[in-house]
């Protein structure tokens, strides 16, 4: 048998709502603010983690991870799991797959040189992400 959880899901669940910060809710609950993490995550009161695997699924290198390609297939992908992003990141996102496309172009990764485009093949990475993110997104806003 575990023990007893030190913090009361319904009283979390009021003062979050509140506003309160995480710190203020871990000296209310004396406990760490990690602890307050974890019992967010419990009560169902955390955002689930966005996973990119499918937008990204290379494994990049540090000096890579913030590039226009790597950055531009995040935030599609962040948009295809119901994320808001600012519109003109979006707008960057999607003028930058529709180029792409449009050129007859995908992208493939090599860890040593980065992103590079390359001609697409029927089953194009950047036209798949690209349509995961419009299945959910209005483009007339």
């Amino acid at each position: 048998m575990g023990r007893k959880p030190l913090v009361d899901h319904e009283e979390l669940a009021r003062l979050t709502a509140a506003g309160w910060s995480n710190a203020d809710l871990a000296a209310r609950f004396g406990v760490t603010e990690s602890g307050i993490l974890q019992a967010k995550r419990a009560a169902g009161l955390s955002k689930r983690m966005t996973d990119h695997s499918r937008a990204l699924p290379w494994k990049l290198h540090r000096e890579h991870n913030q590039s226009g390609p790597a950055t531009n297939l995040r935030n599609l992908s962040a948009v295809a799991q119901g994320r808001t992003i600012p519109k003109e990141k979006l707008n960057t996102a999607l003028r930058w797959a529709n180029r792409l496309i449009e050129n007859g172009l995908d992208i493939a990764y090599d860890p040593e040189h980065g992103f590079h485009e390359v001609p697409a093949s029927a089953e194009s990475h950047v036209a798949a992400v690209l349509a995961e993110a419009l299945a959910v997104v209005d483009v007339s806003e």
